[in-house]
């Protein structure tokens, strides 16, 4: 990983817990263990969506799964969406034909100066607005 500040998808935060997931797993819990000395932020759209995905699809207790949230908002600072975010998003639907929860991310990393989004839902190496996506998952 580079010094350059960075985010994960929650594609990589999931199989960061995911055993099950085999080589991404491997993959993603040694991201997440190396994002902590680096310029890592989260999303709170994405922290939600951990939470959702691997409470809804059984992955981690509900309890447990609060608790890993909590953990990574100590480790890493939080971003979030602001007011102005949404109408970014809609432009990058509108122009770059993102989805419309990929372009929020997106749109929020940006505006916190994320100069790389790892996550496996976008075209690795694309440059959108100074923001490259990275799949740490290619090859694997």
């Amino acid at each position: 990983m580079s010094a350059e500040r960075f985010t994960l998808d929650t594609n990589v935060l999931v199989y960061s817990i995911d055993r099950d997931a085999g080589a991404r797993h491997e993959r993603a819990a040694s991201l997440v263990d190396e994002a902590v000395e680096l310029d890592c932020v989260l999303t709170l759209q994405s922290l939600g969506e951990f939470f959702s995905a691997v409470t809804r699809k059984g992955k981690m207790p509900v309890r447990d799964a609060a608790d890993q949230v909590r953990d990574w908002q100590v480790l890493f600072p939080t971003i979030a969406a602001k007011a102005n975010t949404l109408s970014q998003a809609i432009a990058a639907v509108t122009d770059h034909s993102l989805s419309f929860w990929d372009a929020m991310l997106w749109a929020t990393a940006r505006e916190a100066g994320v100069k790389v989004l790892l996550s496996e839902d976008f075209q690795h190496g694309r440059d959108l607005g100074g923001v490259r996506f990275r799949n740490p998952f290619a090859g694997v």
